[in-house]
């Protein structure tokens, strides 16, 4: 089972108390990068749930939004500051006697003055919260998990195909490499024939220059290790689990290959057949990096 890297995932859990709402949705990422979006009060449950995040993924840039609703009545408390109200009185009294001013103030007035009475949140019972908390958090961490699944089975699919087409175009090359040195055979001893018209041929040294030609075009080894790298793609894809980063070293290395058959290319066939090989590949790398 592989899984893609782009995925979505919601869930809203709420009693009598208490409504959290989870969604998260990510793209693709080298390595994990999470992103948690919540109310400041919820703040002393950020560590535990990056660790529980954590369990469900390994890869990606994953962005957590998370609400947060107390539906309880006693939400906030009202204080009263009676140290700055001793300290606001203390001062008027100094300004009426030292600016000879009468001095009226009285509770009432005294209370409209700024911070005299506050409104507080109520702390949250942690224990409480964290279990509503989780249960929403791993609801979206499931569904997420389990649309990248499902995008992961049309990558499977699609990687697979994409695969055998390569394949394809490796059994051509080896097709096509003997019938190269067959012909550059055919053209040299026609060539030489013509230069030594009615001379005997050399039959030796024309061997031995298509021994030469042969050893310079050869790409036996390198369509050798491309059949071995797509089995091992195939291998790796039916294993699943966090394969992103093994399967883009593996394309690494077919790229590399087919460079080198593209290199060696002394016939127009087979240059057609490399460069075919190539955007194969390129959209391979291209699908393996939608991997977690």
């Amino acid at each position: 089972m592989i899984k893609s890297m782009t995925g979505f995932g919601r869930c809203e859990i709420s009693d009598e108390s208490h409504r959290v709402a989870v969604e998260m949705k990510s793209v693709n990422h080298r390595y994990l990068d999470l992103t948690i979006k919540m109310p400041k009060k919820l703040n002393t449950f950020e560590n535990a749930i990056r660790s529980l995040l954590k369990t469900y993924i390994q890869r990606g840039k994953v962005d957590v939004y998370i609400t947060y609703e107390d539906m309880t009545e006693e939400q906030s408390a009202l204080k009263y500051n009676e140290g700055l109200a001793a300290e606001y009185a203390n001062y008027i009294k100094k300004m009426s006697e030292t600016l000879s001013l009468p001095y009226g103030l009285d509770a009432a007035g005294l209370s409209r003055f700024p911070e005299i009475f506050t409104m507080e949140a109520r702390a949250i019972d942690e224990e409480e919260v964290w279990g509503i908390l989780e249960k929403a958090v791993r609801g979206a961490a499931e569904q997420f998990v389990e649309a990248r699944v499902r995008e992961g089975r049309q990558l499977q699919e699609d990687l697979l195909g994409k695969l055998e087409l390569m394949l394809g175009y490796v059994g051509q090359v080896e097709q096509r490499s003997p019938e190269i040195i067959e012909e550059y055979r055919n053209k040299l001893a026609d060539k030489v024939k013509e230069l030594l018209e009615e001379n005997k041929v050399d039959e030796g040294r024309i061997l031995a220059e298509v021994v030469i030609f042969a050893d310079k075009i050869c790409t036996d080894e390198e369509t050798v290790r491309l059949k071995s790298h797509i089995q091992s793609t195939k291998d790796t894809l039916q294993q699943g689990g966090g394969i992103g980063r093994r399967l883009d070293f593996i394309a690494q290395e077919m790229n590399r290959e087919a460079n080198t058959i593209l290199s060696k290319a002394n016939d127009l066939t087979v240059s057609e057949i490399a460069i075919n090989l190539k955007t194969e590949i390129e959209k391979v790398r291209e699908q393996i990096q939608n991997i977690e």
